[in-house]
């Protein structure tokens, strides 16, 4: 349970004559949520949270906290995975969920400006009333918010055709530490005046700048979609099939895959007719001009039929595409209902290495005796090994601890990293030396540093 920070009376009348003292939150039953985010076993003290709905309302507190140094922590929807928005006492969290508008479509120019607070799905329905796509689809896009998803360069399902965040990512409004606020790009589709700047901040953690508005870059609609299951008695096959597909010069969309333990757990908890003896399930999906995806999915069902699939089930329409869809969408919501704790992680290697990850994972749950079902974005190399386990159970707690760092050690060793999507934030800071190197740590830390000489924004997070 967050523990609840003793307030300072005079900072609490200082927030009221920025804002409405309706949103500024300081009893008890309205502050425990906002001590944990999406992460498992992590909370943090929280004792006052504000909602500013303009961005002058953040620039003011942002300035009245620089002037007193107390740290400030920004959140959206709290779904991060890293415990990049988890509070420590005294901070100050500045919710961005009042901030949701759509501010502009522009078709002339492919862009959509949205405030930092807007869900990430309603942005994606908004380019579709015009025929526009807005690409990356995180697992949570039905209530992360498209601040969260700049403040961590989040990942998506769509992510091996389409890139992630960042590339979508033209310009932004951002107030700084000292309460400066800055416009960084551009609707330009060139534009090299100067340092990139909008990139320093997008995946930074909140530990740089509060991220307030967001112009995204949008692409045509595919006309098509072809969406297949196919299902095989090994992984090496499923990671075979990947291989071939890529080699046969075709990328598609998504190329998504679950292990038998979460498979079983996606049938339970979906009853969508899941072979409950298969080893691995690759979830596939081709989009763009009806001719070319009509090709593609032969080719792709010929290949993987080819590299030993058991079974290739094809979406007839769009009802049954939903349906296969929701054997990938629903895995984390499946694990979940299986322990009291859910860990979800993102070690991420090279396309070449992932047999050799998976194999690896699975041997570390049979020596350390935990229960861990492996998904993820097999075509781009992003694994999601998920932790079935209960945080009071101090010693399994241990293992898990050790485990995890069986296998960031070893995607390291593999050319991988430590997280491909979810961030660094809390709960893998400790390992990112490893990952990056004491040099390129040292440029973080001179970064930080230069943009927050104080230290206040997002405390404690990526490093101490």
């Amino acid at each position: 349970m967050p523990r609840i920070s003793t307030l300072n009376p005079q900072l609490v009348t200082e927030l009221t004559a920025i804002l409405d003292p309706k949103r500024v939150l300081t009893e008890r039953e309205h502050l425990l949520t906002y001590g944990f985010d999406g992460t498992a076993a992590l909370q943090g003290e929280v004792g006052v949270v504000v909602f500013p709905q303009t961005t002058e309302e953040v620039a003011k507190i942002v300035r009245y906290a620089a002037q007193e140094k107390i740290p400030i922590v920004s959140r959206g929807s709290g779904t991060g995975l890293s415990g990049g928005s988890i509070p420590q006492p005294n901070a100050i969290v500045l919710c961005l969920v009042k901030m949701d508008r759509i501010l502009e479509l522009d078709e002339k120019n492919l862009t959509i400006l949205a405030e930092a607070g807007a869900i990430t799905q309603k942005i994606t329905e908004k380019a579709d009333t015009v025929g526009l796509l807005y690409p990356p689809d995180p697992g949570s896009m039905k209530i992360s918010t498209i601040g969260g998803n700049v403040a961590e360069n989040s990942g998506g399902l769509r992510g091996l055709k389409y890139g992630i965040t960042r590339d979508y990512v033209m310009g932004m409004e951002v107030v700084l530490a000292s309460g400066e606020v800055v416009w960084l790009g551009n609707k330009c589709v060139k534009d090299v005046a100067g340092y990139s700047m909008k990139d320093v901040f997008i995946g930074s953690e909140g530990t740089l700048g509060i991220i307030t508005k967001v112009l995204l870059k949008l692409v045509p609609r595919p006309a098509a979609k072809k969406t297949m299951l196919a299902m095989y008695a090994t992984m090496d096959a499923a990671a075979d099939t990947v291989s071939a597909i890529i080699a046969a010069k075709i990328i598609p969309c998504t190329l998504e895959f679950l292990d038998r333990i979460t498979i079983k757990c996606v049938e339970d908890f979906a009853k969508i007719g899941l072979p409950l003896d298969a080893e691995a399930i690759l979830f596939m999906e081709t989009d763009g001009h009806p001719a070319v995806i009509e090709e593609q999915g032969k080719q792709m069902e010929e290949i993987a039929r080819r590299c030993g699939a058991t079974a290739v089930q094809i979406a007839a329409n769009a009802d049954e595409a939903n349906k296969l869809a929701t054997a990938r969408r629903s895995a984390f919501s499946a694990l979940a209902r299986v322990s009291p704790t859910t860990i979800l992680e993102d070690a991420t290697v090279p396309r070449s290495e992932l047999t050799k990850m998976i194999r690896f994972i699975q041997g570390v749950a049979t020596r350390h005796n935990l229960r861990i079902g492996t998904f993820g974005h097999m075509g781009d190399g992003n694994l999601h090994p998920t932790f079935l386990t209960d945080e009071r159970n101090h010693e399994e707690m241990e293992r898990v601890e050790v485990a995890m760092k069986e296998i960031f050690d070893y995607a390291i060793e593999l050319g991988g990293t430590i997280t491909g999507e979810h961030g660094v934030g809390l709960a893998k800071k400790k390992f990112l030396p490893d990952a990056i190197g004491n040099a390129s740590l040292t440029l973080l830390r001179q970064l930080k540093r230069t943009l927050d000489p104080d230290g206040i924004l997002n405390p404690g997070k990526i490093f101490d």
